[in-house]
């Protein structure tokens, strides 16, 4: 985007901005701020700036309320300190005169999902340049993000994909060793390409949640009434005799998911069967962080624990704060990820923040993103 002049021209700007809202105002504006720059600078530039975004899953093609930008034109227009209209249709794009203007949610519009080439030449219809600047969609071939790359009359990468790819290639492509993963979530099959593709190139990789719970039952461990996948026990085995998976000393556990339900550390051989394992206990977040002091590389994604009850979120404290503590260059992603930096207040310390969930694990993963793709096919 920065080598375009965009004095006078009209700029159509693919921004991620699908926030949390709650009694009718945003609760996270995270990533209205991480597209700031990028809407600043297009204004200094001299281009009238139209910003398109999607909000929440509604029904294609019809208008909810409950997933109206309206919230976010409010936010985004405080921010920035300049009115942001909400423009309901397309068509009221071309007669709007402001300097920044938000399209609507994009779901709104029949054929957003499936590509839809009447759709995508009617968004390029609306720019004399597209910049597709939202990475956390990236991974998806939808009109507002694919088509209108390929149908816009000039269309190129903005600021924030830009640090998000060479971010995630420093990570990635040619780490300082040795590389560190950190992979919590609840299932093991919603991140089996991921960890077989770190297995590959990852030095150690850290589990948690509910995937630790399924390499912890590979090697033979009772892990009672928690969260784990039966059917991927053997799968979960080739995966470690291949890779440096460490699995915890100890656990904290309960017997059930409640906010009262009190924490018990044990170790491995100590678990019931009535137990639930919660959290890594607090002898493996001390072993796992040593690890992270002597990493050249951390990438990190999801919690190590049901982080959301204080009892059950020390093993993601420890862990948020040691890759805050460590000295080389860490990258993380995912909604729970950003949450758990959120809650525990090392957001300044992480070398860089991804707001991509899906798109981030599927770059991990060496997939293409066909937004990237298009946008190099055209470049």
């Amino acid at each position: 985007m920065t080598q375009l002049d965009l004095a006078g021209k009209r700029v159509l700007v693919r921004e991620d901005l699908n926030v949390p809202l709650a009694e009718g105002g945003v609760t996270s504006d995270v990533r209205i701020r991480a597209a700031l720059p990028t809407i600043r600078k297009l204004m200094e530039l001299g281009a009238r700036v139209l910003v398109m975004s999607h909000l929440g899953r509604p029904r294609e093609g019809k208008f909810d309320a409950e997933f109206s930008l309206a919230p976010v034109a409010a936010r985004l227009a405080e921010l920035l300190g300049a009115d942001v209209p909400l423009l309901a249709k397309l068509e009221d794009a071309a007669e709007s005169d402001a300097p920044v203007a938000l399209l609507e949610n994009v779901r709104f519009l029949d054929g957003e999902k499936a590509d839809d080439e009447g759709l995508a030449r009617r968004l390029a219809g609306l720019c004399d340049v597209f910049v597709m600047d939202a990475f956390a969609t990236a991974h998806r071939a939808q009109a507002s993000t694919h088509g209108v790359a390929r149908l816009a009359d000039v269309a190129c990468a903005g600021p924030l994909l830009c640090a998000e790819l060479d971010a995630l290639g420093r990570a990635l492509a040619d780490p300082a060793r040795p590389l560190v993963a950190i992979l919590g979530g609840a299932k093991v099959s919603s991140k089996l390409e991921v960890l077989h593709k770190l297995a590959e190139i990852a030095d150690q990789i850290i589990v948690g949640g509910g995937i630790a719970n399924t390499f912890l039952a590979a090697a033979g461990y009772t892990v009672g009434k928690s969260l784990y996948e039966p059917d991927l026990v053997d799968t979960a085995r080739e995966i470690a005799a291949k890779a440096d998976i460490p699995l915890p000393a100890d656990v904290v556990v309960g017997k059930r998911l409640d906010a009262a339900e009190p924490g018990i550390v044990k170790r491995l051989d100590e678990v019931a069967e009535d137990d639930m394992i919660m959290d890594v206990g607090p002898q493996a977040a001390r072993a796992f962080n040593n690890d992270l002091e002597t990493a050249g590389t951390i990438v990190w994604n999801g919690p190590v624990g049901v982080f959301e009850f204080d009892q059950f979120g020390e093993g993601t404290r420890v862990l948020a704060e040691g890759v805050a503590a460590a000295s080389g260059f860490s990258i993380a992603g995912g909604g729970d990820t950003l949450a758990a930096i959120d809650k525990y207040e090392v957001r300044d310390q992480v070398s860089y923040i991804s707001t991509g969930g899906g798109a981030f694990l599927e770059f991990v993963e060496g997939k293409t993103l066909p937004a990237v793709a298009v946008l190099e096919s055209r470049g």
